[in-house]
């Protein structure tokens, strides 16, 4: 059955007069109209709508965010997609995948993220300019249907949504956060690209890679494209990267069944509409890295990737995978390549465009107030960190060996 919640309250200026479904907006009254829905069910028709013809990361599909909810949510958290529409004429303006669960004693509404959605960013219904005052008034309106929280917790809001700026990122509350997402623009000639928009050092670097697997046998970037091959890529995918993630001594998702099997079945449904591919690069039979991608409004997110870092000596498959990538989407007509988030050193050695992320960490009781200055002050703490290099590297140092002990 589907379910939705609709609440009504009285606007300031016009106490006696209630407005349905929610009139909100802090001095801009009755500019937004906000509507909560705690299935799918009931605004799968817009929801796809907006995602057609509206602005949304590949991370807002219906397919892949209907997935977290249904493989990876907690089993007593609440779905909450809020939609929010003008509130004069109607017409659709967002919609807002969201999540309330228990955490330590209280509840914290969050982004319908479970570890697997690089980016909060809403579903827009079209390109409209947005301030913080606006920004503010449409958040109003949304926090009025969501139910009794001690806290909101929202991370990794990027400042823009395909050039238009993030409602989420222009809040009064939000602020910057330790993240950082990186990501190169893709045009021209495919043949020439890697040239043109990265690194002289990386470009240099490519093709004499390139030139080295091909010393072993010929060089082919395959995709998976039916059922069989998916599965045997994503195999593949999932013993290199977990070897080489053991073997570094770092933490990957993909040690826990229900991660593996989200990712699985995603790739499976992609198959219908190209939204989730998979890509190996392959010397003669052997697969020296598989990549995992989202497609979507002409971005390639990628996601994960596994290497056979030995497989050549001095040569890197994962960044010449990256490499032959850039070329395939520039020529699909994409034109951005998503790094998605992480300040590692080989985003910037390729040559890619960084942006720090924004973050929404607000108390709404004294029950959640405790757990906000923790994650507060764990950020401002992981900052200092990483503000020193040789501190920071002593710290991946112990930990790396602190997970090798438990492997």
């Amino acid at each position: 059955m589907a379910g939705q919640a609709v609440r009504i309250v009285a606007v300031g200026d016009a106490p006696d007069q209630p407005l349905s479904p929610i009139i909100a907006g802090w001095g801009a009254a009755a500019r937004f109209a906000a509507r909560l829905h705690t299935s799918f069910d009931s605004v799968r028709p817009l929801w796809l709508r907006l995602e057609a013809t509206g602005l949304c990361t590949g991370h807002q599909g219906l397919a892949w965010v209907e997935g977290i909810a249904n493989r990876l949510m907690p089993k007593s958290a609440e779905l909450l997609v809020v939609e929010v529409n003008d509130a004069a004429t109607g017409a659709p303006v967002m919609l807002l995948p969201l999540m309330r669960r228990r955490a330590m004693g209280h509840f914290v509404i969050e982004w319908l993220s479970c570890g697997v959605c690089d980016y909060s960013a809403p579903l827009l219904a079209d390109a409209r300019p947005w301030t913080t005052q606006s920004a503010d008034a449409a958040w109003a309106a949304v926090r009025a249907v969501l139910p009794p929280t001690d806290r909101f917790h929202i991370a990794g809001i990027p400042r823009e949504i395909h050039g238009v700026a993030n409602p989420l990122a222009l809040l009064s509350q939000a602020r910057d956060s330790i993240q950082i997402a990186s990501s190169l623009a893709l045009s021209g000639d495919p043949e020439t690209l890697i040239k043109r928009i990265c690194k002289s050092s990386f470009a240099k670097n490519f093709h004499k890679h390139c030139r080295r697997f091909e010393q072993m046998g010929k060089l082919d970037l395959v995709e998976a494209e039916t059922p069989d091959m998916v599965e045997a890529h994503f195999a593949t995918l999932l013993e290199l990267r977990l070897n080489r993630f053991r073997e570094l001594g770092r933490f990957d998702l993909l040690t826990q069944a229900p991660i593996v099997e989200f990712y699985r079945n995603a790739a499976l449904q992609g198959l219908s509409d190209g939204s989730v591919r998979l890509f190996g690069l392959r010397v003669g039979e052997a697969y020296l890295a598989v990549m995992y991608v989202l497609v979507m409004k002409g971005t390639l997110h990628a996601l994960l990737l596994g290497i056979d870092h030995d497989a050549v000596a001095n040569a890197s498959p994962g960044l010449t995978t990256m490499g032959k990538l850039m070329m395939w989407g520039v020529a699909q007509g994409l034109d951005c390549f998503d790094l998605s988030v992480g300040s590692q050193g080989y985003k910037q050695h390729i040559g890619a465009s960084s942006a720090v992320l924004a973050e929404l960490c607000e108390a709404v009781t004294l029950r959640g107030r405790g757990s906000t200055t923790f994650i507060q002050l764990r950020g401002k703490t992981e900052l200092f960190v990483r503000s020193k290099p040789g501190l920071y590297k002593a710290v991946q140092g112990v930990m790396r060996r602190f997970r090798r002990l438990k492997n």
